[in-house]
């Protein structure tokens, strides 16, 4: 690391614990990192005088020049899953929980539970699209989805998840949009439509979508050498549900997003849908119909 840079997570963790009433888990320590609550959050980086923008929207790490040129060699990079932060801000956080001295109790969690809002958006129909275009052609209309759906998704301070085949998966987080996540979501949602031509009623790929809210395990997962950042439980089931009962320009939003986002909820119609027994009402939305504030007026 070369001198004068900013002191790693680590270096910081022994103030850290000495701020906190008791030892926290790793698990804790990634809770608090995830919800944006996490002390070393407040901490203002060094980095932030080393040229030039844009900057990890973390560490302030300088993805510019000349700086960029110098700390990309340890890590300080453009995060695949969000453009906005840097790579280094998760595995330095990493080692750091390592380190907490509860860690040999829990030493395999690399991640926490925490309250996020989860967007699934696939193309309805995506089969017989293949089937009946050239595969160049198809590959060419999949790729144009993925570049739309990074622009839209990156923009919202979204993490994208994972693209699998005809869906992508975004996880908005406190730590990147803060306690306003669920709306992010759901405008996400809505500006993905947009993007993909619902709104002119002729889409370049038909779209559907599925966004809901609650409490799931977000982290490292996976072994050394073979391990991605994801999310783990039901709520990540039923958002993956609403998603799949959504129609070609629709969005299915979850009582308890709608909830979160104070959305007004009177003329939006409802549909009821089952996951595996499961029973589970969703509120439908389309593109032109605003999303309408409770707690405004």
């Amino acid at each position: 690391m070369p001198s004068g840079t900013v002191r790693t997570n680590a270096a910081r963790l022994p103030r850290l614990h000495a701020e906190m009433a008791i030892e926290p888990t790793p698990q804790e320590e990634w809770t608090a990192f995830l919800s944006g609550t996490h002390p070393h959050l407040q901490d203002k980086s060094p980095l932030r005088f080393i040229p030039s923008s844009p900057r990890c929207k973390l560490c302030s790490a300088p993805f510019g020049r000349p700086g960029a040129f110098v700390l990309r060699r340890y890590g300080f990079t453009p995060w695949e899953k969000n453009p906005k932060i840097c790579g280094r801000c998760f595995t330095g956080f990493e080692t750091a929980a390592k380190m907490c001295p509860t860690a040999a109790d829990d030493g395999e969690v690399r991640g926490g539970e925490v309250e996020l809002s989860m967007l699934f958006a696939d193309i309805r129909g995506s089969s017989k699209l293949a089937r009946q275009m050239p595969t160049l052609e198809f590959t060419r209309l999949m790729n144009r989805f993925y570049k739309v759906s990074k622009d839209v998704l990156f923009e919202a301070d979204a993490i994208i998840e994972k693209f699998v085949g005809d869906e992508v998966v975004a996880l908005f987080l406190p730590l990147m949009t803060g306690p306003g996540h669920a709306r992010r979501a759901i405008e996400s949602a809505e500006a993905l439509l947009v993007a993909t031509g619902h709104a002119e009623g002729e889409p370049w790929v038909p779209l559907g979508a599925g966004v809901h809210t609650g409490a799931a395990f977000v982290g490292i997962v996976g072994t050394k050498g073979s391990s991605d950042f994801t999310a783990l439980g039901d709520p990540v089931n039923i958002a993956a549900h609403l998603a799949s009962n959504a129609g070609a320009g629709e969005i299915l939003v979850s009582d308890a997003t709608a909830a979160a986002a104070a959305m007004a909820r009177d003329d939006l119609e409802r549909r009821h849908v089952s996951l595996k027994g499961h029973p589970l009402d969703a509120l439908v939305l389309r593109v032109g119909a605003s999303v309408k504030d409770e707690s405004v007026g």
